[in-house]
């Protein structure tokens, strides 16, 4: 996928040619602000003076100004859970102190979680209950992760901020992603989610549920639904106000609502999952974000990661990630996405977009540990 900038508003992905990769096209230059010069050896460090923190590049041009940070982080490692209260505390406090790293002075963050052990507890309740109420599209369950998801992560956030002195509000958007229908993602479901089930009834299932299936070996059955790509935010605006202001504004949560427009302009609700660092990615282009980075649970991207020859990468050009993507260095499933939206912000913006942990992320912001994507 390939960058291209065309005369219309809204982001598409489209292919490019001889990679496989994937990357956004972005269409309102006058709301991206795009700078696609080349440069390399952008340091991050922390903003001095501060005592908060904030993005300070070794290339002032290059980030000076732009709007807020934008944060992904995924359903597994950082969510809190409201099963587990000392658990969930001990996620805020670390995730507080990488906000408290992060937030600049002149605006707030915008912060885009996962949910998919959520979604797929409410698909086994949906289950559960089906012989008593009807099930939740998924759409439906995506907006209700967004809300409860939203609601413990801005709890927790707002208590571990205020132990330390910092009073900043958290507010979360109920935000809407829409999609293609058209997209040739949608007549190729791939992404599993819920429960597993017996593989007798995998012909029941298809043919009165309609349910796609796939087969995991040792486990059974599971349904798999389409994972299309995202291409406009329909809350950006809102999204914008509230950083602006200087919140921690969640939003996007899941990848977002999948919706897709009609032919009269309204919104209806698809059945399908949208990556949230994809999302995450567009966020930060819409944005034009003075940075972009993705949270997850190891320091920095390794080459031949698990193996003996395992090696850390720090830093790579968009054409070095690009490269890896198609010798299939980084699987689809796990780290490949977050490259991809990496590339994607990188190529829009001119910015380095960074890969990290929490615990990891001071030092990557001085360029000892992470590794960022560079134009």
């Amino acid at each position: 996928m390939a960058l291209r900038l065309t005369p219309h508003r809204g982001v598409a992905w489209v292919p490019a040619q001889a990679t496989g990769t994937a990357a956004y096209s972005a269409a309102a230059p006058e709301l991206m602000a795009p700078r696609l010069t080349p440069h390399r050896g952008v340091a991050w460090v922390p903003a001095q003076a501060t005592g908060t923190a904030a993005y300070s590049a070794a290339d002032p041009e290059l980030m000076a100004g732009g709007g807020p940070p934008v944060v992904a982080f995924g359903g597994n490692a950082l969510l809190p859970d409201a099963r587990d209260p000392g658990a969930a505390a001990a996620q805020a406090e670390g995730f507080a102190e990488a906000m408290l790293i992060l937030l600049p002075d002149d605006s707030g963050v915008v912060l885009v979680h996962g949910n998919g052990p959520q979604v797929g507890a409410l698909l086994l309740k949906n289950e559960a209950a089906r012989s008593e109420v009807p099930a939740s599209p998924l759409d439906v369950l995506v907006a209700e992760t967004q809300g409860s998801i939203g609601y413990l992560l801005s709890r927790s956030l707002h208590n571990a901020l205020a132990a330390r002195g910092r009073l900043v509000e958290v507010a979360t958007i109920v935000t809407q992603v829409v999609v293609d229908p058209d997209d040739p993602a949608m007549a190729m479901p791939t992404k599993p989610v819920g429960p597993f089930y017996a593989e007798e009834d995998r012909d029941d299932l298809r043919a009165e549920r309609g349910w796609e299936m796939v087969t995991v070996p040792g486990k059974g059955v599971r349904r798999v639904v389409p994972s299309p790509p995202p291409i406009d935010v329909v809350e950006i605006e809102a999204v914008a106000g509230a950083a602006a202001d200087g919140r921690l504004v969640i939003a996007g949560g899941g990848g977002g609502i999948p919706v897709a427009r009609s032919d009269d302009g309204g919104l209806v609700g698809v059945e399908a999952v949208i990556d949230k660092d994809r999302t995450a990615a567009l966020i930060a282009i819409k944005l034009n974000a003075r940075g972009f980075i993705i949270l997850t649970e190891v320091d920095h991207v390794s080459l031949h990661f698990g193996t003996p020859e395992e090696s850390p990468i720090l830093e790579m050009s968009i054409d070095r990630a690009e490269e890896l993507l198609a010798a299939a260095e980084f699987p689809p499933g796990s780290m490949g996405p977050k490259i991809e939206s990496c590339i994607a912000y990188a190529t829009a913006t001119g910015r380095p977009a960074l890969v990290t942990s929490v615990a990891a992320l001071g030092d990557a912001l001085q360029g000892r540990d992470g590794t960022r994507v560079v134009p």
